[in-house]
């Protein structure tokens, strides 16, 4: 099914930026006949069509997006590093797309969304961190009741409700184990939770087992560990691995800080990395190029993965509806998995 096209679609036919779109799809006066004109027939040429239900919020606009976190982890790390890692892209694009972007902590239980949406704080929102889906569904539903432009980071498969931008978790998770098979590993554990709600983890965990029935291997239950990305969860799976009594002659991790945990675990064992143990995390965080040794990880494209919300958001904004969005993923090969 073709896609329906967006303001930046526009602004790229047009060749000019999407807040040009904006303002003259509303006639602003700031906006010169000439430009006007070409902005109109590229939405022409695209068959584009503007939300007029959309159109007739803008008036009271804040300008403003909430990017809202919902994340706390056992060993206090408040935020994963990884969206860390997006804030700078965000607040560029942010600022390149004529928005403020407030940051905020908030509970699952509480009623957020009247602060942020009723009392016009922000025109829209980017949710991070939000967990469980099951258990963050009922609070989506009452988003989309009241009218509220959001956007989500995380799996872009299955029912969702609202746009969602994620990377490509499965294909990610396949890359790291089918590295570790071909470097000659056997026995790959998995770190990470596999409960379906946490569906970017899930997904990962989905991808690992498709490696491994490629291989001709049956996922083994009992490689596999349910962990949070945080360092102490790593370091916890591998002495529940040590507890089962199985053997393993790699991990796949399905966050880099549980990776590094993991690794830290490992040393204190003695065991040598990657000669006894190869070990591949997932996201491509700062701390996993300087780890010892540097960390095989697959990379989310952080830069990518924030200005997408940041159009995502204003999009729904602008013109009431947003599309969802897929990102690629790169395998980064380094010394804690390469092969001798």
């Amino acid at each position: 099914m073709q896609r329906r096209p967006t303001s930046f679609d526009i602004a790229a036919l047009a060749g000019v930026s999407q807040p040009t779109v904006s303002r003259a799809l509303n006639n602003s006066p700031s906006v010169s006949a000439e430009t006007r004109a070409r902005v109109l027939a590229a939405a022409e040429q695209l068959n584009y069509k503007v939300d007029k239900n959309a159109s007739g919020l803008r008036r009271s606009r804040s300008r403003t997006l909430a990017l809202l976190f919902e994340e706390a982890t056992a060993d206090d790390n408040l935020i994963n590093p990884f969206y860390l890692s997006m804030l700078g892209a965000m607040v560029r694009k942010c600022a390149d797309t004529g928005y403020d972007l407030l940051i905020s902590f908030q509970q699952l239980s509480s009623d957020w969304h009247v602060d942020y949406a009723d009392t016009h704080k922000a025109d829209g929102l980017i949710l991070l961190g939000y967990g469980d889906y099951f258990q963050s569904e009922p609070l989506l539903h009452r988003l989309v009741d009241r009218g509220t432009h959001f956007v989500r980071w995380g799996s872009t498969g299955g029912s969702q409700l609202g746009a969602t931008v994620g990377s490509d978790n499965e294909q990610g998770g396949f890359d790291a184990t089918e590295h570790l098979l071909q470097s000659g590993r056997r026995k790959v554990a998995f770190i990470g939770t596999v409960r379906p709600g946490f569906q970017e983890f899930h997904d990962r965990w989905r991808g690992y087992c498709r490696a491994l029935k490629a291989a001709g291997i049956e996922p083994d239950d009992s490689l596999c560990v349910d962990a949070e990305p945080s360092e102490q969860a790593g370091r916890d799976a591998v002495d529940e691995l040590r507890r089962r009594n199985v053997e393993f002659d790699a991990v796949f991790a399905a966050s880099d800080v549980a990776a590094i945990g993991a690794m830290h675990a490992l040393q204190k064992l003695g065991r040598a990395i990657p000669e006894e143990v190869a070990i591949v995390g997932f996201d491509d965080i700062p701390a996993a190029s300087l780890s010892s040794p540097p960390l095989s990880t697959v990379r989310q494209d952080s830069r990518k993965a924030g200005e997408r919300l940041v159009e995502a958001a204003v999009e729904a904004v602008e013109f009431g509806t947003a599309r969802n969005q897929l990102l690629p993923v790169k395998l980064v090969i380094r010394d804690s998995s390469r092969p001798a």
